[in-house]
This record gives C-alpha cells, sequence and structure tokens, in this order.
C-alpha cells in the first residue's frame, strides 16, 4: 500500500510530482491562510507523513491524533513549530530543510529600509485612495537610505552578510554586534565594523535583527534599547517576532523615540498587534522572508529528498532528531 502524505499548503509542481510518484498525496489547496487545527489534527488522522510548513503548529494534539503517524516533514528551517520532544518520545521522525533562505530575506529587509524610510507604503495606499499630492510636494518626504549607517544585530551570519552586500550598494555604512566578533581580516573583506550592541544602536540609522531566537535573544530588544536609538532611526525585523518586546516596540513608536519601524516578523504571529496596523510609520508584511517561487521550489525538493530516504529506510538529510532512526 502507497504511504499516504498530507500537504498543508500548495508547493512547487515539481515537488508534486515526485512525491505523487510513491504515494498518495493529499494538499489543502488553500495558500492564503495557515491551516485550521481542527482540520489539522483531522489530516494528521488519516496519513502517515505530514508535510507542514513553518507556521502550521505540529503540537502533542496533532503528534498523537494518529498511533501510526510515520513522520513530520516540514519545510522550516528549525523546528520551532513542532513539539520535538513529543515526536521523539512517540519514534516519529522530524526533518527541515537547510538554511538557503539568506539572499531572499535580505532582499526583504532592505526592501523593508526603504518603503518605511520613504513612506512607500503611505504612498501605495494614497494612490490607492485616489490621493496625488504632486511631486515635489513634502506630504510623504522620508529618510535617506543612502549615505546612512546600519546597524546588524547578530549580523555575522549569511542573511546579515548578505545585507551588508547590499547596504554597500547604497554607499552605507555597515556597523554589527554579536557574541562573537569575526577576524579582523574579515572584517575588512565584508566592509563591517564591530560594535556592542548599547553603541550600535546609539550610532545607527538603521538598526536591523538578525539572531535566532533563544531564550537571551527573546525581547532583547526592549524598553531600554529603543530609548538608546536615535529618534530619527527605524528598526527592521526579518529575523523571529519575539526577538522584539512588541509592547515596548509600540511604546516607543507612539512616544517618538523611534521613526518607525519594518516588520516581516511579529512576536505573536500570525497575530499582529491591532496597534501596529494603526501606524502609518510602520511597513508590515507577512512574513515574507524566503517567498521567492524558485526558492520555494527548491525548498520543498528538499523536504522530498528527505521523505524519498525515509521511505526507502535510509537515513534523511535533515532530520534532527537522528536517535528515533536506531528504534
Amino acid at each position: 500500500m502507497r504511504p499516504r502524505i498530507f500537504v498543508t499548503q500548495p508547493i512547487g509542481e515539481s515537488a508534486l510530482e515526485r512525491l505523487r510518484a510513491v504515494a498518495e498525496v493529499k494538499i489543502n489547496k488553500d495558500s492564503s491562510r495557515i491551516l485550521d487545527k481542527q482540520k489539522l489534527i483531522a489530516a494528521a488522522k488519516k496519513h502517515d507523513i505530514l508535510f507542514p510548513l513553518l507556521h502550521d503548529k505540529i503540537d502533542r494534539a496533532v503528534l498523537t491524533a494518529n498511533p501510526k503517524l510515520r513522520a513530520v516533514t516540514s519545510m522550516a528551517i528549525t523546528p520551532d513549530s513542532i513539539d520535538l520532544a513529543t515526536a521523539t518520545a512517540r519514534g516519529i521522525p522530524v526533518t527541515v530543510v537547510p538554511p538557503i533562505v539568506a539572499e531572499a530575506t535580505a532582499d526583504i529587509c532592505f526592501g523593508l529600509m526603504i518603503a518605511v524610510a520613504r513612506h512607500m507604503m503611505e504612498g501605495d495606499r494614497l494612490v490607492h485612495a485616489g490621493g496625488f499630492p504632486g511631486s515635489q510636494s513634502n506630504h510623504l518626504a522620508g529618510s535617506w537610505v543612502w549615505g546612512k549607517t546600519v546597524g546588524l544585530v547578530g549580523g555575522k551570519g549569511r542573511i546579515g552578510q548578505a545585507v551588508a552586500r547590499r547596504a554597500h550598494g547604497f554607499s552605507m555604512r555597515v556597523l554589527y554586534s554579536g557574541p562573537r566578533r569575526l577576524p579582523e581580516a574579515e572584517e575588512r573583506s565584508l566592509g563591517m565594523e564591530y560594535r556592542p550592541l548599547d553603541d550600535l544602536l546609539k550610532e545607527s540609522d538603521f538598526v536591523s535583527l538578525h539572531p535566532p531566537l533563544r531564550p537571551d535573544t527573546r525581547h532583547m530588544i526592549g524598553d531600554r534599547e529603543f530609548g538608546l536609538m536615535k529618534p530619527t532611526s527605524f528598526i527592521v525585523n526579518t529575523a523571529r517576532g519575539a526577538i522584539i518586546d512588541e509592547a515596548a516596540l509600540v511604546s516607543a513608536l507612539k512616544a517618538r523615540k523611534i521613526a518607525g519601524a519594518g516588520l516581516d516578523v511579529f512576536e505573536h504571529e500570525p497575530k499582529v498587534s491591532p496597534a501596529l496596523l494603526k501606524m502609518a510609520n510602520v511597513a508590515v508584511l507577512p512574513h515574507l522572508g524566503s517567498a521567492v517561487r524558485e526558492l520555494r521550489e527548491k525548498m520543498a525538493n528538499i523536504v522530498v529528498d528527505n521523505i524519498l530516504a525515509l521511505l526507502d529506510g535510509k537515513r534523511p538529510p535533515n532530520i534532527v532528531n537522528l536517535e528515533v532512526l536506531a528504534r
């Protein structure tokens, strides 16, 4: 009997063709919203393998819905939305995909910098509503991006370096902070200057966040940190929402401690603070970091590689709980 695989949203056709060659595949065809929890549980009951995306919460209720669930093969880079302990205890392999989203995420990061500094979102809404103040009106006059200073928090990794390359194209000065400093020769080749976090916040016109979400980085940007930033500066987050204390961000924006924010991620996503949505100086996106067709196709095919390895009794390339295979 062919294995039954459930895919929580539409994926690349080339990946689907490979899956259909070896399994019975059912897809939730609605790509506009995250699958309802009860529908996810119902699907788990009827399928052998789950193919979820980043925001699908694979918790204990999902994992225990089917005693014969064979695997959870996620398209996320980290298993943050999966109850890994329960999966491992039940002998369910969990796989992810490698970190291949740096360039796509850097595009979104830089796009948000420009959008929030130059009031592009407001301009778009204004024109759609029939407004047009005139090409030399100060109505939507914004801030330079070219020639400014960008501070990359946790910025020595792949995404931070990709943002730095784009920043140099805008003649920007690039600072970075993090728990470990790069060798001086590497700093010079990348055109990046190291600063302790507090100094980076004080000097930067744009603060861009790139650390992983861990207990020590949760709410690492809060009231104190916003108080160190320039009132003319902007914060951009394309990493994980909870790195910012969102209540503190709302307060900082209302008090004009900072000039604006560009956000692709949120502390409680998919929920977004209503206060942020009301602010004209906040550009918001629905976690579009890796939303490039070619990249998503590649990511989906990596998930298929993991599934095919499991079905062939081999070690999946990107398994995160290897110990279950020994059983």
